[in-house]
């Protein structure tokens, strides 16, 4: 089968592999359908690594995806061989103390497609998964939106964490990629309007707008606290951080009021930030991290198939296995007006 591999930093290329085997009773053989390309991608792409996470080569990244079901293990009740399915791209253990607890998002085995040291991507045309990962959506929705899930559900997973209590609430989402916009996604669908975009592209500016964002900032061209002010006297209460950026993150808690609550989400390629703790102590800012996302796939699939979430209106490009070197490049280096790239097979 084919498989596209890093070879090297702003390196890939095509290699022709034999197709993965089912080795468990409860595994399933996916044929891919479509794949998204992720910030975290482009990190490892550009980058070779996230943080301690460093890229060994040739490694073939993505965990964004959808695919059809071509086989299954003798043991698995949830999808059958032709099904449509979302696949959750973490694998976790199910019995250390963090499972147990109901976080297997901070899994201590965890396994991550894409991830380096734990299981190779899925930019290939087949994949081999535990069925727990897998959501049938057949009928429901097409392979585009359901590779998109993935994504849309941490957004999902961020506003639950924010615990916003009325629809009243005032945000701000600090970058509008994919995951900026998934969050911006999931607010409207909460029925959240009152919420601002800071984001230094213009064009990206203009599809959170057609998505339905309140007002928008470029920090590059405006000071991002006068904006606010002039949408909100008092500040924000929630501020969402989805770009990696220091300059969000300092701009964030100038404009959060006081008791505000700072969502971080998106990755620093540094793997740190500084905080103003004065300023910060002084507004008793609560800060929340955002790790992946944990039991909202089923609530994600659920605003799409239901209308409340058009997540395809977050993607800009789409290319072929192939064109997967393109994609990546183009997607890096914002070139062609460039939000989310797929590959479609």
């Amino acid at each position: 089968m084919k498989k596209v591999v890093l070879t090297g930093i702003r390196e890939m290329e095509m290699i022709k592999v034999p197709e993965p085997f089912i080795t468990g009773d409860k595994e399933v053989k996916i044929k891919l359908a479509s794949i998204g390309v992720c910030g975290s991608d482009i990190h490892y792409y550009a980058e070779g690594k996230i943080g301690t996470q460093v890229v060994e080569y040739p490694f073939a990244v993505g965990h964004e995806c959808s695919g059809t079901i071509v086989k299954v293990g003798s043991d698995v009740p949830n999808v059958k061989v032709g099904d449509l399915v979302v696949v959750d791209p973490a694998i976790h253990c199910g019995h250390c103390d963090q499972c147990l607890a109901g976080r297997p998002h901070t899994c201590r085995n965890n396994k991550f497609l894409g991830c380096p040291g734990q299981v190779e991507g899925c930019l290939s045309e087949y994949i081999v998964m535990p069925s727990f990962t897998c959501f049938p959506v057949t009928g429901k929705m097409n392979a585009v939106q359901a590779a998109l899930i993935e994504p849309f559900s941490i957004g999902v997973y961020s506003v639950k964490l924010a615990e916003i209590k009325t629809k009243e609430t005032s945000a701000v989402i600090f970058g509008a990629g994919p995951i900026g916009l998934s969050i911006l996604l999931k607010l409207l669908a909460d029925d959240i309007k009152n919420v601002g975009i800071v984001e230094p592209l213009d064009y990206r500016l203009e599809k959170a707008k057609e998505i339905g964002a309140g007002y928008f900032i470029n920090p590059e061209k405006q000071v991002v606290e006068d904006e606010v002010k002039k949408q909100e006297e008092l500040l924000v209460d929630v501020a969402f951080e989805a770009s990696g950026e220091q300059d969000a993150v300092t701009n964030a808690v100038k404009i959060l009021k006081p008791g505000g609550k700072l969502v971080l989400v998106g990755i620093p390629p540094s793997a740190q930030y500084t905080f103003d703790m004065d300023l910060m102590r002084r507004k008793e800012l609560t800060v929340i991290n955002v790790r992946r996302q944990n039991h909202c796939v089923e609530e994600a699939i659920d605003l799409v198939i239901s209308g409340k979430a058009d997540v395809e209106k977050m993607v800009t490009h789409h290319f072929s296995l192939d064109e997967t070197g393109t994609a990546f490049d183009i997607v890096e280096q914002y070139k062609d007006g460039a939000i989310k790239a797929m590959i479609d097979f």
